[in-house]
């Protein structure tokens, strides 16, 4: 098991650093010059131009930035940001929480919905039940989420007037204490149950289709065979096998969590990273985006690292293999 950890901890180390070369190179590359920008579009003067280029480093070439930008890592320092002259870990601090909120909370619920969903409807392949739940699942897995998020404020915000239509709080509240938690909570709801909808279809269907691939084995006849009872079957070979999926992903959705779900903050205002990476991409802010791509990867490769470990303890095969 040490031997199977320590492979995955150092392909996961390799994508990192592939990563950040990458995403740095891609990022510098593409159309658009953030000294521009920075200079004002009303007809900036090639001086001015030039000593933001030479302030910033971009006059040097990619490689030698690259370096530059290695070594400050290796002081833990992630540069500052061109558009607001703050810290970008600072300005990280800030978003992190929020995006974490909506997006971990939003993941959990559609995990344990999702999943419940399907391990009933498989159980009750045929039903009408199961019908419905494949329908229902088939729409939302559809519907984009800006959309629903937009619908989702139509009707709970503009006309039945129960939360709020955006932000993560009332600015005329005044609140405090526990009066400011639940007001966080109505703020909440809105973004973590389009987040809901959206993530449920795809729990509900790769559990679905798992317990329904497992129960059609052979060794579950043989069970069967043996005169065990079902329900013994079922929670003892069954959900042991078909959970392995959906944990997959789960780790996944984790993994990507630290972007924020970039449309859902829109549509509600909130203040996450999913808003500061777009903002960053249109201002050509290439220190903060350099210092998101480096936490998205390094959450990618971690997640990766621990969806392959609890695989190796739910299924000792893969660890054998």
């Amino acid at each position: 098991m040490k031997r199977f950890i320590l492979k995955r901890l150092f392909s996961g180390t390799i994508v990192v650093l592939f990563s950040v070369l990458f995403n740095f190179v891609i990022i510098r590359l593409a159309p658009g010059d953030p000294t521009r920008l920075l200079a004002g579009k009303d007809n900036p003067s090639p001086e001015m131009i030039a000593a933001l280029r030479e302030k910033y480093g971009l006059n040097k070439p990619i490689m030698e930035q690259f370096w530059l930008y290695l070594k400050q890592l290796a002081h833990g320092d992630f540069g500052y940001s061109y558009v607001s002259t703050a810290k970008v870990w600072d300005l990280i601090k800030t978003r992190i929480g929020p995006t974490l909120m909506i997006a971990l909370t939003g993941a959990i619920l559609g995990l344990l919905i999702g999943t419940l969903l399907g391990v009933f409807a498989a159980r009750k392949k045929g039903s009408k039940f199961d019908i419905f739940l494949c329908g229902i699942s088939y729409f939302f897995d559809s519907t984009p989420s800006f959309w629903l998020g937009l619908m989702m404020i139509l009707l709970f915000a503009s006309i039945l007037k129960w939360f709020p239509t955006y932000g993560m709080y009332s600015l005329r509240g005044n609140y405090t204490g526990f009066g400011r938690f639940l007001d966080l909570l109505k703020h909440m709801f809105l973004p973590v149950t389009t987040l809901v909808l959206i993530d449920i279809p795809y729990y509900f269907r790769i559990a679905r289709s798992s317990v329904l691939q497992t129960m059609s084995e052979d060794f579950i006849m043989t069970l069967r065979a043996t005169g065990m009872s079902e329900r013994k079957i079922f929670n003892k070979y069954v959900m042991r096998n078909a959970i392995i999926p959906t944990i997959t992903v789960f780790g996944i959705t984790l993994a990507y969590m630290i972007t924020g779900v970039s449309m859902i903050e829109i549509v509600f205002a909130w203040p996450g990273m999913g808003r500061l990476m777009l903002d960053s991409i249109t201002r050509r802010d290439y220190p903060t985006l350099s210092a998101i791509y480096l936490m998205l990867s390094i959450s990618v490769a971690v997640m990766t690292v621990v969806v392959d470990i609890v695989y190796a303890w739910i299924d000792p095969r893969i660890r054998i293999e």
